[in-house]
C-alpha cells in the first residue's frame, strides 16, 4: 500500500463506476424511462453516481487491506411501469452495469497485452503496468459482486425476472435495506465471498489469457 497506488485505485474506481451507473441510466432510457434523465443522471459526471461509502470507502479500504476490490454507486432510479418488456427489462437494465466492467477488463486486458505490460512474464514492473493491472482487478471485480444474485445488487434482477410472484415481493422487502445488506455482506461472509471472487476472477483471467495467448 502506498499513496500513489491509492491515488491510482481512486481513479480507476471512479471512471469505473461512472461508466457501470450511466450505461444502467442509458440502457433505462433506452428501454423507455426517462427517469434517471430527469433526475440528471443520464450523464457521465461522476459526481451526480458516486457513494462515498460504496464507490471510495469500501474499494480503498479492500485495496489497503489487500482483498478483491469491489464496491457500487448510487443506485439509478428507474420506473418499473415505464421500462419495455416487464422483469426481462429491468434484468437487462441491471446486467448492462455489471457487463460494462467486463469489457472494460477485457479492453484494459487487451492493451495490456499489446504493449507489452501484460505478457507471460507477468505484469511489467512499471506505473503503465499497475494502473492497467488495477483496472483490470477493480472492473472484474465489480462485474462479480454485482453479478452476485442477492438484492440489491443488479444480479438478483435476473432472479426478479424467473422468480414467482411472492419470492418477488420477499425480495423486495429485502432490497428496502440495500446498503446495510451489502455491508453485512462484506463485514460478516468476507472470507466466502473473496474466496468466490478470487475463484471467480482466476477464472475470467484464465479466459482472457487464453483468448489473447499470454
Amino acid at each position: 500500500m502506498n499513496i500513489e497506488g491509492v491515488l491510482i485505485i481512486f481513479g480507476v474506481i471512479i471512471i469505473s463506476m461512472t461508466l457501470h451507473e450511466a450505461v444502467h441510466a442509458f440502457v433505462g432510457y433506452f428501454l423507455g424511462d426517462d427517469t434517471a434523465k430527469a433526475q440528471g443522471r443520464l450523464t457521465l459526471n461522476p459526481l451526480k453516481h458516486i457513494d462515498p461509502v460504496l464507490t471510495i470507502a469500501m474499494p480503498i479500504l479492500l485495496y489497503i487491506m489487500g482483498g478483491p476490490i469491489f464496491g457500487g454507486a448510487k443506485p439509478v432510479p428507474l420506473n418499473p411501469s415505464r421500462i419495455r418488456h416487464g422483469e426481462w427489462g429491468m434484468a437487462l437494465v441491471a446486467v448492462a452495469g455489471p457487463l460494462t466492467n467486463l469489457l472494460l477488463a477485457f479492453i484494459a486486458f487487451g492493451i495490456g497485452v499489446i504493449f507489452g505490460v501484460i505478457s507471460t512474464d507477468g505484469i511489467a514492473a512499471t506505473l503503465a503496468g499497475q494502473i492497467i493491472w488495477l483496472f483490470v482487478q477493480v472492473n472484474l471485480g465489480f462485474f462479480i459482486f454485482n453479478m452476485l444474485p442477492i438484492p440489491p445488487l443488479d444480479g438478483s434482477r435476473v432472479l426478479y425476472a424467473l422468480a414467482p410472484e411472492g419470492a418477488r415481493r420477499v425480495m423486495e422487502q429485502i432490497e428496502r435495506y440495500g446498503l446495510v445488506i451489502v455491508l453485512l455482506i462484506v463485514l460478516v461472509a468476507s472470507p466466502v465471498l473473496s474466496t468466490i471472487m478470487l475463484g471467480a476472477m482466476q477464472g475470467i483471467l484464465e479466459a482472457f489469457m487464453f483468448i489473447f495467448r499470454v
